[in-house]
């Protein structure tokens, strides 16, 4: 993916004379742009019939960033899919902690959720922001699209559901919980979706009319989590009490309780591209990968230092997991690669393993690691759709953006994210003080692109933006009459205007009769130059020094 540093202008790019640097300009912001390297693949790739894919290989090497493929180019190739590379930090004005990051659909936008009940899009490309609004009275806990992408449903921490349209129009509301709300998920059709509270019930609802169908119950304490299989009926939750429960939607009834984790279970989530597999994270460290087909966990995900607070799968790549932890660390699993540490064994897979049901899950260890994403709890994760770039919203109030590193790119693993603050202004990679300048270019960056996107939405349509500031407009108009005033707010009338002012009288063009003449002068008869002078000093108005009256007592 092309990838745009900031930086400032060099050598004799920089401005001022014989190349000296006057004023240092706001670096660019990093930005992604996909079209190229989707471009590409499609103009080398063949059907599946002919082979796999004919194009260029990538290689270690700045001059094969060219030869880059989407992820779906290359669907057994997970492993360059792994986001090592931080793109960029999003903040808002007024910072809150983020419980939910979602990108839109199509991906062009990021939709982030705070505890302050806000709704914030930052840019897919770009990463700048776009609008914020305020979409609940308390801390918004779980959002969820449809598989339509016609629907957005959103919990927060008072029990309350509301229903919003693709343009953030909220149409409906409902009282769904007493308690807060953690988590939400459709069904395959979109007609029904379920809610997790912390009233330790599940609930069915029907999405048009907005009732409650059925009540789950069956934990004994919070329910954290919740997800609905993408294409059977199949609801798994998982809950304070330690427990992971499979339910029958149709029936009400708890199919099978998992007792694998020993601590509160955090997330739990189907795998979406083939179905197979149900991963679960809890604050035991671990997390766990359940087979459907066997009925049991076949992989245990070790390597965390602190409790893994969610988990994402990859959209492509259906063996790709990534986790994050309490102590803002970001891990990344490929479940067929155990990748065990020195002075680990390595463990068999139960597929692998003549007796499958006996034996003991096959343990993993992460393939790469983020220890220092962020500096507090990762409360969400969520892939672009293509599956290029991964979002994290954390307590720290941040949101942050990854992806894969580029073809040469060699100081990935030396940023900060990797080893810390201190070890990387150590060795040079990070500079404290122009990480600071750059936050602050940053802050300000977002700030005037809130300013600019903050409108008034309900307004009518009006000027375009910065016609009320033209010279030469009267004060107060605020736009050219006819396209409305500024922002689309209609200008305040002149004040002594009448609603339906007189019409002008007729030009005297083609027999039209002449005015009538002006009060006090009569048009056969005008004054000279004497009368005027002595009606001007009779008015107390001076006469100019330097005027001269018309020779000849000529007349005005």
């Amino acid at each position: 993916m092309a990838y745009e540093p900031r930086g400032e202008p060099q050598g004799d790019r920089a401005g001022g004379q014989d190349g000296a640097f006057v004023r240092a300009p706001r670096g660019r912001r990093p930005v992604t742009d996909y079209s190229a390297t989707v471009t590409h693949w499609l103009r080398n790739r063949a059907p599946n019939y002919k082979g796999p894919y004919t194009g260029e290989s990538e290689r270690p090497s700045a001059s094969y960033i060219v030869d880059m493929v989407p992820p779906i180019g290359r669907p057994t190739r997970s492993v360059d899919s792994i986001p090592t590379k931080h793109l960029h930090s999003s903040l808002n004005k007024i910072k809150h902690p983020i419980n939910v990051v979602r990108w839109t659909p199509q991906g062009r936008r990021l939709l982030t959720a705070s505890t302050s009940g806000e709704f914030t899009l930052w840019n897919g490309t770009g990463f700048n922001f776009e609008t914020i609004m305020q979409a609940h009275d308390s801390a918004i806990r779980a959002l969820e699209y449809s598989h339509s992408d016609e629907w957005l449903i959103s919990g927060d921490h008072d029990g309350v559901i509301k229903y919003w349209l693709p343009n953030f129009n909220n149409v409906e509301n409902i009282n769904a919980h007493s308690d807060p709300i953690r988590d939400l998920a459709f069904s395959p059709q979109d007609n029904k979706f379920v809610t997790a509270s912390d009233d330790s019930t599940l609930k069915i609802f029907d999405f048009t009319g907005g009732v409650m169908e059925s009540k789950l119950e069956g934990h004994g304490w919070d329910a954290k989590s919740v997800d609905w299989h993408n294409r059977l009926g199949l609801i798994v939750s998982g809950s304070k009490d330690h427990l992971v429960k499979l339910w029958d939607p149709r029936s009400k009834n708890c199919l099978t309780t998992l007792h694998g984790h020993k601590s509160t279970v955090t997330k739990v989530l189907f795998e979406k591209v083939q179905g197979h597999c149900l991963a679960t994270s809890a604050r035991d460290q671990t997390a766990r990968i359940f087979d459907l087909r066997i009925m049991r966990d076949i992989c245990l995900l070790k390597g965390h230092e602190k409790d893994i607070s969610t988990l994402t799968w990859h959209p492509v790549h259906a063996n790709l997991l990534t986790t994050g932890g309490m102590d803002g660390s970001v891990f990344h699993y490929l479940l067929d690669t155990p990748n065990p540490p020195a002075g680990h064994p390595l463990t068999v897979s139960p597929w692998d393993s003549p007796d499958p049901a006996s034996t003991p899950a096959q343990s993993v260890w992460p393939m790469h690691k983020v220890p220092y994403a962020h500096d507090y709890a990762v409360w969400s994760l969520d892939w672009h759709p293509m599956g290029h770039i991964l979002a994290s919203g954390s307590n720290d109030r941040i949101t942050r953006f990854w992806t894969r590193a580029r073809p040469g790119d060699t100081e990935v693993s030396q940023d900060r994210y990797h080893i810390g603050e201190a070890a990387a202004e150590a060795q040079g990679t990070w500079d404290r003080r122009g990480n600071r300048k750059q936050r602050q270019e940053e802050e300000q960056q977002e700030l005037e692109d809130e300013a600019d996107a903050l409108v008034d939405q309900d307004a009518r349509p009006g000027a375009p933006p910065g016609l009320s500031n033209i010279p030469g407009l009267l004060p107060g108009l605020g736009g050219v009459p006819g396209l409305g005033g500024a922002n689309g707010v209609p200008p305040p009338p002149l004040p002594g205007m009448v609603a339906n002012p007189i019409p002008p009288p007729p030009f005297p063009l083609n027999g039209a009769p002449l005015l009538p003449p002006l009060p006090g002068f009569d048009p056969s008869n005008p004054p000279d130059a004497a009368k005027i002078f002595e009606m001007m000093r009779d008015a107390g108005i001076s006469i100019p020094p330097d005027f001269k009256p018309p020779p000849g007592g000529s007349t005005f």
